[in-house]
């Protein structure tokens, strides 16, 4: 799918050219209300739905409402899962209404945003789900005609008999609620699928685009209050004390009190409370050390030149493989601490009484976050009720919710109901960041093969998890470690989009391709002859597949007229896989004045089974502009513990006008549904990087990229 190339800005340095309910109602939407054809809007309320499951309602007309169980952080998740529902239960997406489903730990697994794993999880139970509610309808259907059910079948919501009689899921619905529930109903082929495989349009594309109330920051509530919180300004302090006389003399303020080493300003507006804020005197004392990002890169240098690390995978003797190499090629590369900036800053609404504690906002992880407010307020979690709006971003920074359990805290406090806004400016200095890391990686060549293969890694914090060591060259190379090291530092750090691979990709895949240079050999004919290693292995731990991985680099290779574009044009390739889909990358760049400009990325795709393919083409174009824009400008740096961005003034993000072509060819198969929000970014980085080496001779081994001593951006 191809995104739109803007007009150039010359003054850019870089640019780059189970739930309660379910069912479908039709509600009004704005482009159709004005052809004359358009039908009147449904008035929901009117119509008398029945619950059948935890996902699906049925009405007595026959629409349909199905419940989403998982958070909607724009992935598509809400579309989605329930187009796998409404596949096996054989109604037209036309009469299905979609919902988002709330938080119920007794009846839905993984109400989780986070991993892409939610159409992997959810491939067969939603499937399931649809079809065991269709085989109820069917026998509810048959013993009404006194038939057997196998001489009945469905299309479109309507069951029909030998005889041509027929009968609409809602009229029979009540019946089939009743029903004992079959055992090992069968699931559709699919070559059988109607809706699966289909261009869906997101469901609340229409709300969306006029304005209405999706999003957390969007929750009103009838004399809700809203909450400004001071946090410590930099990592490592504390409150001592704080003179609050004046920010209680402002219009609208209600309560100013302290929690924890934290102030919060209660006020009638989000304007009121943001500006009382700003008039309080606070003290701050010091109380662990305050870091800075020279201090951080001395610290991770050290600790890769040093001796002390964990040891996460070695195959073979490395030691020997190095001593015995004919030549040996070794490169550091190295990336900052990146703030998520989700478009819609933290926020999130709590109304705690001493019946209840109810809760309302964007959040990744809803039963997590309820337990541990459960925990913090000494409440049952049976009084517990929370309620997921639409996200405007999440990245993985919304996995974590401190903003709710400060949200909880402070209605707990005041006693009121209260929202929680965060400013830009709070959500990228009190952010959980994605760690800075450096990576060494060293290979042995013998023979003209790499016989060696040593991977290090030091990181702020928490170091790459337990399966990444399993990914690619894993299995391809005899001898292969992989050895980690960190920094305990008091900057809190988290999972941030593809967490750890976002940056890895990077490295590896750019060293491949300088490891295929001083080689001289064809950098992909050196990544398929590895992959060869790989094939009839039977080594458990190996996470990707080798045939998978080959084929999105043919295909990659093929769709992108690999070595075939004009003498201008100069080409960067990258492959990884993650989340368990495989992606090649191949980027497209010319030099325009002296500077590269990435014109196009062709991106080929193996995440099995495509469930919407225009919501998979949205998530991997994001993916890919959202992986050039941050290895080309992201960067966050701290000095005595201060974050020295606040805002977009002084933080790089990628502009419309940069973003290239993304050309997105997904691998056609029947096998399920792999990972897709994240997949496409990691090897962005590499693929610019290995153009832009191919266009002006430069290898780049820092992110971000306009960072670079080297004089390439202008």
């Amino acid at each position: 799918m191809n995104s739109s190339k803007n007009n150039i800005d010359r003054r850019s340095f870089l640019r780059t050219s189970a739930l309660a309910g379910g069912g479908m109602i039709i509600g009004f939407n704005l482009f159709n209300a004005c052809k004359p054809k358009a039908k009147p809007a449904i008035d929901i309320s009117k119509l008398n739905f029945n619950d059948f499951n935890g996902f699906i309602k049925i009405a007595d007309n026959g629409m349909v409402t199905i419940f989403s169980p998982n958070p909607e952080i724009g992935q598509g998740v809400k579309t989605s899962m329930p187009m796998l529902i409404a596949e096996e239960l054989d109604v037209a997406w036309e009469n299905v209404h979609v919902a988002q489903g709330g938080l119920d730990m007794d009846v839905f697994e993984r109400q989780v945003a986070g991993g892409s794993q939610s159409i992997r999880h959810g491939w067969e139970p939603l499937r399931q789900t649809g079809a065991t509610a269709k085989q109820m309808l069917v026998n509810a259907a048959a013993a009404k005609w006194g038939v057997d059910a196998s001489e009945c079948s469905v299309e479109n919501g309507i069951i029909s008999n030998k005889k041509g009689e027929k009968l609409g899921y809602g009229e029979v619905v009540l019946e089939a609620a009743k029903l004992e529930i079959p055992k090992d109903v069968k699931l559709k082929e699919p070559k059988d699928f109607k809706i699966i495989g289909q261009d869906v349009k997101n469901v609340d594309v229409d709300k969306i685009i006029t304005g209405k109330p999706l999003f957390g920051i969007d929750f009103k509530r009838e004399g809700m209050l809203y909450a400004s919180v001071m946090r410590p300004p930099a990592f490592g302090q504390k409150l001592s004390s704080f003179d609050d006389s004046d920010a209680k003399t402002k219009d609208g303020v209600v309560d100013v009190f302290q929690f924890g080493d934290k102030i919060a300003v209660l006020a009638t507006s989000t304007w009121q409370a943001m500006q009382a804020k700003k008039s309080l005197k606070a003290n701050w004392e010091v109380d662990t050390t305050l870091e800075s990002t020279e201090d951080h890169d001395k610290i991770l240098m050290g600790l890769l030149d040093g001796s002390k690390f964990e040891t996460l995978r070695t195959d073979g003797n490395v030691k020997k493989a190095f001593k015995e190499a004919d030549k040996v090629l070794e490169r550091t590369y190295e990336s900052p601490f990146l703030p998520h900036n989700c478009l819609e800053p933290m926020n999130f609404f709590a109304n705690v009484t001493d019946e209840k504690v109810e809760l309302v906002g964007p959040i990744q992880t809803p039963a997590g976050t309820a337990n541990r407010i459960a925990k913090e307020l000494e409440r049952d979690i049976k009084d517990v009720t929370l309620e997921m709006t639409r996200m405007g971003g999440g990245f993985g920074r919304r996995l974590y919710g401190d903003f709710a359990i400060e949200a909880a805290t402070i209605s707990n406090i005041a006693k009121k109901p209260v929202q929680v806004i965060f400013s830009r400016e709070d959500d990228m200095a009190d952010g959980i960041y994605r760690p800075a890391i450096k990576y060494r990686i060293k290979a042995a060549i013998k023979d003209a093969k790499v016989t060696g293969y040593h991977l290090k890694e030091a990181a702020i914090n928490n170091n790459m998890y337990g399966l990444i060591p399993n990914f690619f060259p894993a299995g391809a190379i005899e001898n292969y470690q992989v050895d980690v090291a960190n920094y305990k530092s008091n900057i809190t750090t988290g999972a941030w989009r593809a967490p750890y691979t976002n940056f890895l990709a990077f490295a590896e895949q750019s060293f491949f391709d300088e490891l295929a240079e001083t080689m001289g050999v064809d950098n992909i004919q050196l990544r398929l002859d590895l992959l060869q290693n790989v094939k009839g292995t039977t080594d458990e731990r190996i996470q990707y597949s080798p045939e998978r991985l080959e084929g999105v680099i043919k295909l990659a290779v093929e769709k992108s007229d690999w070595g075939k574009k004009d003498k201008n044009t100069y080409q960067g390739f990258s492959s990884y896989y993650c989340h368990n889909s495989h992606v090649a990358e191949v980027a497209d760049v010319v030099m325009e004045s002296g500077v590269p400009i990435v014109k196009k990325v062709t991106c080929a795709i193996d995440c099995g089974i495509v469930v919407n393919p225009l919501g998979a083409k949205n998530q991997v174009e994001g993916g890919v502009i959202d992986g050039i824009g941050h290895a080309m400008y992201g960067n966050l740096e701290f000095k005595n513990g201060v974050p020295q961005s606040a805002n977009f003034n002084n933080y790089r993000l990628i502009r419309m006008q940069e973003t290239p072509q993304v050309e997105v060819h997904f691998v056609e198969n029947d096998i399920a549904p792999t990972g897709l929000g994240e997949p496409s970014l990691p090897p962005a980085g590499a693929a610019i990087a290995n153009a832009i080496k191919a266009a002006t001779g430069i290898r780049l081994t820092k992110q971000p990229f306009i960072n670079s001593s080297e004089k390439i951006f202008g």
